[in-house]
């Protein structure tokens, strides 16, 4: 599939505006607290973009959005870039520190945030209090706070007007901010064209998502992942999509699968798991309405991957993306998944794996993953020489470990820094914990490593079991005896600890750095 992208390109335009016009009755969004058509989400849109010029906004100001998934984030999303401004979503249910930092880092003038988060907000806004600050929910909010609006107060009319700036392909539309599993977020910068790109080589090319479809993301609209899955991928078709505002409980998710009946599923390893072990408990899921299950955002061990079929009768299509390309750039194809792998390159996008010295290393070989696409970040903020360090001209050092096998399926090792030599060999801790999970009493498992009296490095596992798992001695033993059997000595850890659960972030990435940092008596 040949990209077309054309110098004056607008993503309002294209995803709300367009699918507006050709069908403005079609359901857009499905979900609390009611639907919405395309003709009504392009009115709201409009209504956003122009509140937001009336307030001084200018092209390349940025807005700063702390929302949960709802009309009101997609209306806030592209109101700013209808008009040249800079989106930019951030976790809604994070902390003060956190906030704190993304308003001084970058140096939003406006702020759009749900009621529910000013609790953390306000003590952030401290250091750096934005020119407007505008409260969705909640009406009696904006008023015990200086300056601060009602959302449908400051909404301007319905009748209201806003023509779309004549942005370029290549004029800076959002930010998205990493998800920190290993330090500081970044903010990458994207440009218009960036959508586009991973709407027609990967929702359209790989996925195939279609008009009648209806799609549900576990992961937010916040992340690069979810906002993919839950916002400009159904638009690009005129699909609709299923919006959840809570935080994602299986419980919560049951019954969305239930109501609502969506035909493409998104989610993460972690929930996926999670949702395999509460049907365990007898929670009741149904996923007769979906044809296609999808999972990223770090690899998906094969033993759930082979679970999930065997309970639901889905075959999960796995891939891998990040921020800094906006979604995947490498996925199995619906029909075509195997399972403990990754997939093949998406169309449009290129990969190569190369060693330390940059050179390409041979299939079955470990090395460092470049990619290479439209859909690339710009750059990191206010951060020039971590953008110099991961893009060199157009390609993209994504920082894990992968080999590529003789049929051109990559297989994912794990992160750089997660990756270990034992005994000059390389252990990828994905490959250990894959086998870990096959034992019977094992939900979540991860391995890294810590360096021994001696100073050499070993794997160390940390698990948390499933429901009637007691902790022991004996079942350590047990699981590592087990593990023996399925893999060479040198990768089976000698240490088990067991916990109530796996540090991770927002998104459900284990975060192994925290493991690493603690000492193997203290839980994380």
């Amino acid at each position: 599939m040949a990209l077309e992208i054309p110098g004056q390109f607008n993503i309002a335009e294209y995803f709300i505006e367009r699918p507006a016009r050709e069908h403005p009755q079609r359901i857009a969004i499905l979900g609390e607290p009611a639907a919405l058509t395309y003709g009504e989400l392009a009115v709201l849109v409009r209504r956003a973009a122009a509140a937001l010029r009336a307030s001084g906004c200018r092209p390349g100001d940025r807005v700063l959005i702390v929302l949960s998934d709802s009309a009101e984030f997609i209306a806030a999303f592209f109101g700013a870039a209808k008009i040249g401004a800079v989106a930019v979503p951030v976790n809604s249910m994070t902390r003060s520190p956190e906030y704190a930092y993304y308003l001084a880092d970058s140096g939003a003038r406006f702020a759009i945030v749900h009621a529910s988060s000013l609790p953390e907000f306000l003590p952030g806004m401290l250091g750096h209090r934005p020119e407007a600050l505008i409260i969705v929910g909640h009406q009696g909010e904006a008023s015990r706070i200086s300056g601060a609006r009602n959302w449908s107060d400051w909404l301007a009319p319905s009748s209201a007007v806003a023509e779309s700036h004549p942005t370029s392909s290549t004029d800076t539309a959002f930010f998205l901010y990493t998800s920190g599993s290993g330090g500081t977020p970044k903010a990458a910068v994207h440009q218009h064209k960036d959508m586009l790109v991973c709407a027609l080589s990967y929702a359209q090319g790989v996925l195939g998502i279609q008009p009648f479809d209806r799609t549900f993301s576990v992961s937010k609209l916040f992340f690069a992942y979810g906002l993919g899955n839950g916002m400009y991928f159904p638009f690009s078709v005129g699909a609709a999509t299923v919006l959840n505002p809570e935080r994602p409980r299986p419980e919560n998710i049951a019954e969305l699968l239930a109501r609502h009946r969506p035909s493409v599923f998104f989610s993460v390893p972690t929930f996926y798991n999670l949702l395999l072990r509460e049907a365990e408990r007898g929670l009741a899921i149904d996923f007769s309405s979906v044809r296609l299950a999808v999972s990223a955002g770090e690899a998906l061990p094969a033993e759930i991957s082979e679970q999930f079929r065997a309970r639901f009768g889905l075959q999960i299509v796995d891939g891998i993306g990040s921020t800094e390309m906006l979604q995947m750039f490498i996925s199995n194809r619906p029909g075509d998944a195997r399972p403990g792998t990754c997939g093949r390159e998406v169309p449009n996008y290129e990969a190569v794996i190369l060693d330390e010295s940059g050179h390409p290393v041979r299939p079955g070989e470990i090395g460092n993953l470049w990619v290479r696409g439209l859909s690339a970040f710009a750059q990191y903020w206010n951060k020039p020489e971590l953008t110099a360090a991961t893009k060199d001209g157009f390609r993209v050092n994504t920082g894990d470990k992968f080999f590529r096998d003789a049929e051109g399926f990559y297989h994912y090792c794990g992160r750089s820094d997660d990756m270990m030599k034992v005994a000059g060999m390389w252990v990828s801790p994905g490959e250990v914990e894959n086998a870990l999970l096959g034992h019977p009493l094992v939900a979540e498992a991860a391995v890294v490593s810590s360096m021994d009296r001696s100073g050499l490095l070993r794997p160390v596992a940390y698990l948390v079991l499933r429901a009637g798992g007691n902790p022991s001695p004996q079942l350590a033993r047990e699981i590592l005896h087990d593990l023996r059997a399925r893999l060479a000595a040198f990768k089976c850890p000698q240490e088990v600890h067991f916990l109530a659960e796996l540090p991770k972030t927002a998104t459900g990435k284990i975060q192994r750095f925290r493991l690493r940092q603690a000492s193997p008596n203290e839980q994380p």
